[in-house]
């Protein structure tokens, strides 16, 4: 089994010293490589910049890359022969229309940035997807949190997806743990409490396994 898993977030430049980014440590990516590995995969992760390093297992190969373009290119690479994609990755709704090539210098009491928006890298890809390949995305909301996933899950032809809440004590950026819910295609959903964010991988791999062997009964 071939897996594609984005993690971490992506930063956009600004100038040479400057990006827009956001908090995502790339943690919940990288526990999902070791998970799925562990079950026998090979897995490509896609690691927008984080300080993790990159895992030790032989069965994981680890591209790193900044922008959102550059994580695109790479899982478009990768994504034909996966048999699995896993959208983890936070990647960032817009860049700057252009970058300074030098420093930009602090001027006046405003300063304002034209943004434009970024490649919706799930949403390509899943204009791509064949019918045996499992997609897995994942929704970070602050309100109206079971809509808003159940709205991406169907725009984006995923067969499942994790939601959690920044509402949720310990879940989301910058923590060792987290707390999903997984909402499925199907009308399903299943609901974990607070874990380790490697026991949420455990619970995630385990679910797509799951419905991947219940397509070859």
């Amino acid at each position: 089994m071939r897996v594609l898993i984005t993690a971490g977030p992506t930063y956009e430049p600004l100038d040479p010293v400057r990006f827009l980014g956001n908090h995502s440590t790339g943690k919940m990516g990288y526990a999902l490589a070791e998970a799925f590995a562990a079950a026998g995969a090979e897995v490509a992760l896609i690691s927008g910049p984080t300080h993790l390093p990159d895992p030790s297992s032989p069965h994981i190969l680890t591209t790193r890359v900044q922008t959102a373009a550059e994580m695109y290119a790479a899982a478009a690479d990768a994504a034909r022969l996966a048999d699995v994609w896993v959208f983890a990755a936070a990647v960032a709704d817009y860049r700057p229309a252009e970058v300074a090539a030098q420093k930009i210098k602090k001027s006046g009491e405003r300063l304002t940035l034209e943004l434009v928006k970024n490649v919706d890298i799930a949403f390509e890809l899943g204009k791509t997807k064949r019918p045996e390949q499992f997609s897995v995305g994942f929704a970070l909301e602050t309100e109206n949190e079971q809509a808003h996933a159940l709205d991406k899950l169907e725009r984006k032809k995923f067969d499942l997806i994790v939601l959690n809440s920044l509402r949720d004590a310990g879940a989301g950026f910058r923590h060792d743990t987290n707390q999903v819910t997984l909402l499925e295609a199907d009308g399903r959903a299943t609901a974990f409490g607070l874990k380790s964010k490697t026991s949420v991988a455990l619970d995630i791999v385990g679910v797509v396994l799951d419905r991947l062997a219940a397509r070859h009964v």
